[in-house]
């Protein structure tokens, strides 16, 4: 039962036959909310302030011990049974096959998908996030600048990767939108609204990355999930 989850005492649930998503909108955050926006699975989000320190709270452990937003509880699990589960990629994956949205059946196609999530899940995201601490955040006044450098450089790299495999193609992996392209175009977003990085990266050279980006945050799914959940 969703009673029995320890999270559910702090953050409660008005609609317990829901998916639960315990989630603050950040690159990672506005994953799991825009790929339950994109299925239609009904779910409740609760707010996880990870400014408060929410996410080190009992409760917030209890569910995800990584103390990292988001996570979520599924009350309708495989054989009925509620699942709890952390880690976007494995969210993505699992919210993909419950719906049967979003990732591809055919055995190739979707391996290639499950590699560019890969590719986010283990370079894109956590060197985006690297670059963007030194750059803008916390690391921005250290006097040594070569953490920065190491992690414009990677950025600068990688944004380039995924500038040359979107040339002449509408989407990521596949042949349609995928959670491939709802894990990575979060990370683009926030070079511009939270890093303000474009003259930085240079990202008006990226012009493939620009124009994927463009078409993935103009989706309704995605004008909802970058608020997700709101502010109080």
């Amino acid at each position: 039962m969703l009673q029995d989850f320890k999270i559910t005492k702090r953050w409660p649930a008005t609609r317990p036959d829901v998916i639960q998503l315990y989630s603050l909108p950040t690159p990672n955050g506005v994953k799991a909310s825009a790929m339950l926006e994109e299925t239609g699975l009904p779910y409740e989000a609760h707010r996880v302030s990870i400014m408060d320190g929410d996410q080190f709270t009992p409760e917030y452990l209890s569910l995800n011990p990584n103390n990292k937003i988001p996570a979520i509880i599924d009350p309708n699990g495989p054989d009925g049974k509620p699942l709890p589960l952390w880690e976007t990629g494995a969210i993505l994956i699992y919210l993909a096959e419950k719906s049967g949205k979003f990732l591809p059946t055919d055995p190739a196609k979707r391996a290639e998908v499950i590699q560019w999530l890969m590719w986010q899940m283990g370079g894109f995201g956590p060197m985006l996030g690297q670059f963007g601490f030194f750059y803008a955040y916390g690391g921005k006044d250290i006097e040594d600048k070569r953490p920065l450098e190491r992690y414009q450089t990677e950025a600068k790299r990688l944004l380039s990767v995924l500038d040359n495999r979107l040339d002449g193609r509408e989407v990521v992996a596949g042949d349609e939108y995928s959670i491939a392209d709802i894990a990575i175009w979060p990370w683009v977003r926030a070079l511009f609204t939270g890093y303000n990085a474009g003259e930085a990266l240079e990202l008006e050279s990226f012009s493939n990355v620009l124009r994927w980006h463009t078409m993935c945050a103009d989706r309704p799914a995605s004008k909802i999930a970058v608020d997700m959940p709101p502010k109080p």
